[in-house]
């Protein structure tokens, strides 16, 4: 009797199988990557109502985070700065390069109009995060917010997603520095860091909590 289907038509349905396989496999690893915090979000940097330079403040003419942002030791959030602190500065100095938008900021102040800065690092409502409780114990700025005496204009540098803050609190002592240190930027450890992070993890009694309702409820 002759064969209806040749030999080959017996690897079909093991080939369509294995296909079907390498194609599940790929959607998942793209949907675990490119709907990630990792992917979507580093790297945002939203336009600001004033062009204003992190790289010229707090780099070139090293003025503190706190000088701006006065709340970051006692609030749960990082306050910006309202139009008096800007003005401490710019009631005398105009701005060479940029005259234009230091007139913005005198707008806002004869005004009394706030400047409507745009949020940068966001964290989804369903997560609570204290802002205080990190940088006292010796949680440094530029561990979640990057090296923002370097950056012109500032954009998130590390994806705040809960894998990166398990991984934080799960090994403490990789990220935590003295707390007098806590906004130097590109601080370095007069000594290992994973030996000094265990003395001040011992020191401040760290022990940052890895269960559900810590961080949601």
């Amino acid at each position: 009797m002759a064969q209806i289907f040749p030999r080959w038509a017996n690897e079909v349905p093991q080939r369509i199988l294995l296909g079907l396989i390498i194609f599940a496999t790929a959607t998942v690893a793209g949907v675990w990557y490119y709907f990630s915090p990792e992917y979507t979000d580093v790297g945002y940097a939203p336009e600001q109502p004033i062009e204003y330079s992190h790289k010229l403040h707090a780099g070139k003419l090293d003025i503190d985070c706190q000088y701006c942002h006065t709340n970051v030791f006692d609030s749960k959030f990082a306050n910006v700065p309202a139009t008096q602190t800007c003005m401490n500065c710019h009631n005398q100095i105009d701005g060479q390069n940029k005259p234009e938008e230091i007139q913005k900021i005198r707008d806002s102040w004869e005004s009394g109009e706030s400047i409507e800065w745009v949020r940068v690092h966001n964290l989804p409502d369903y997560a609570y995060f204290n802002h205080a409780a990190h940088v006292n114990v010796g949680v440094g700025c530029e561990t979640c917010h990057g090296r923002v005496d370097r950056m012109e204009v500032v954009y998130q540098k590390e994806p705040l997603s809960m894998s990166w803050c398990l991984d934080c609190h799960r090994n403490p002592e990789q990220n935590v520095r003295p707390v007098e240190e806590v906004t130097t930027m590109g601080y370095e450890p007069e000594k290992d860091q994973i030996e000094m992070g265990r003395e001040l993890v011992a020191k401040h009694n760290i022990a940052p909590p890895t269960y559900c309702q810590s961080c949601h409820y």
